[in-house]
């Protein structure tokens, strides 16, 4: 990506260096539960134990440890800002096209736990959001776990993650998200599930806005820039996680969309830059 010159947010907090509280499992997370899963099955775990989970466990408070940020850390750290910067910038425009204003998320950098809004949550849990307190939460180690785990890499396929979780915001934001929690609770697990899988596409396709409104602002996109996304996009489907970890995939059991869905509502937000064709809800689940 040219970012070269861009602005950088200065709606972040950095919680670097300090220890996380105890507490429950915030969600929310475009990849954090796959994240986990894999790291799961590398180590000879059950990553279903950790796919099909919706958070609860409790986080033990870590002694205090001494954080020193790198070199790739503070690199990480600006970029995570500018691409937050880009967020608001093409947001704010579309939510004023639209009559309304749009109100930022916080991002939230922090390492090894973190006590958010909505909860306690690890590195492992990978970035998330919090409705609660609006925020972003984002451990820039993440990003190698990516590269190390998923074998996903590149500046845009990063920009997706963090752009995903804004997604989450714009939810909240249009009433979206609270609606879809509500629902969730009143239904059966493999229909909460479905819903899960609508939210989670949408905001993959609101991460494809983002990116097509930027580049028409700021030409920020380069060559092999987008296949990155799509790239990271089928690498974080339930069914490409669950058939590497086990061989087999249960579809009952999704939350977050299969690869090509995943990969499919991205790339349709990229290429019509419009939120309004981003509906997920009113199709029938199947032809998502």
């Amino acid at each position: 990506m040219r970012l070269n010159g861009r602005r950088e947010s200065s709606n972040v907090e950095d919680r670097r260096g300090r220890s996380g509280i105890g507490g429950k499992i915030a969600g929310g997370s475009i990849v954090g539960v796959i994240i986990a899963a894999v790291i799961a099955w590398i180590s000879g775990g059950n990553p279903l134990d950790v796919i099909t989970s919706q958070g609860g466990a409790m986080l033990q408070g870590g002694a205090n440890t001494e954080y020193v940020a790198t070199e790739e850390d503070e690199a990480l750290a600006t970029f995570s800002k500018q691409i937050l910067a880009g967020t608001e910038d093409v947001w704010s425009e579309i939510f004023r096209q639209n009559g309304m204003e749009y109100r930022p998320p916080k991002l939230v950098l922090f390492n090894g736990a973190v006590q958010s809004g909505c909860g306690g949550a690890t590195s492992s849990t990978g970035p998330f959001y919090c409705s609660a307190d609006q925020s972003v939460y984002l451990d820039l180690s993440f990003f190698k776990d990516m590269k190390r785990t998923l074998g996903a890499d590149g500046d845009f396929a990063y920009a997706y993650v963090i752009a995903h979780e804004v997604g989450h915001h714009v939810q909240y934001l249009l009433g979206t998200l609270d609606k879809a929690h509500d629902r969730m609770a009143r239904v059966s697990e493999k229909e909460a599930n479905q819903i899960s899988v609508r939210l989670e596409l949408q905001a993959d396709f609101y991460a494809g806005v983002w990116a097509a409104n930027d580049n028409r602002r700021f030409n920020s996109l380069e060559a092999g820039d987008v296949e990155e996304a799509l790239d990271a996009a089928s690498k974080i489907g339930d069914d490409y996680l669950q058939k590497k970890a086990q061989g087999y995939s249960v579809p009952d059991s999704f939350n977050h969309g299969t690869s090509e869905q995943r990969a499919r509502w991205l790339k349709r937000g990229l290429s019509t830059g419009n939120p309004a064709d981003g509906d997920t809800f009113t199709p029938d689940y199947y032809s998502l």
